[in-house]
């Protein structure tokens, strides 16, 4: 739970990329794409691999928050 307002300020507001950002934000994103590519792969359609998939590309939003929030 978020302790002060400022902190909830901070998660509201837009955060602009600074130019070393783009390379890790890229750099992710290949490595998540990678892996969904395995995933399709190396499991049956379905459920499961639909919520995996999903899973995957909720780690890749919460990877570009930390990147983007955390400076």
């Amino acid at each position: 739970m978020p302790e002060t307002y400022a902190e909830i300020d901070h998660r509201f507001t837009y955060h602009p990329t600074k130019d070393e950002q783009v390379t890790r934000y890229v750099y992710l994103r290949e490595e998540m794409k990678s892996m969904a590519h395995k995933i399709m792969e190396a499991c049956p359609p379905g459920r499961e691999r639909a919520i995996a998939l999903t899973k995957l590309e909720e780690c890749n939003m919460w990877s570009n928050a930390a990147i983007a929030r955390g400076e």
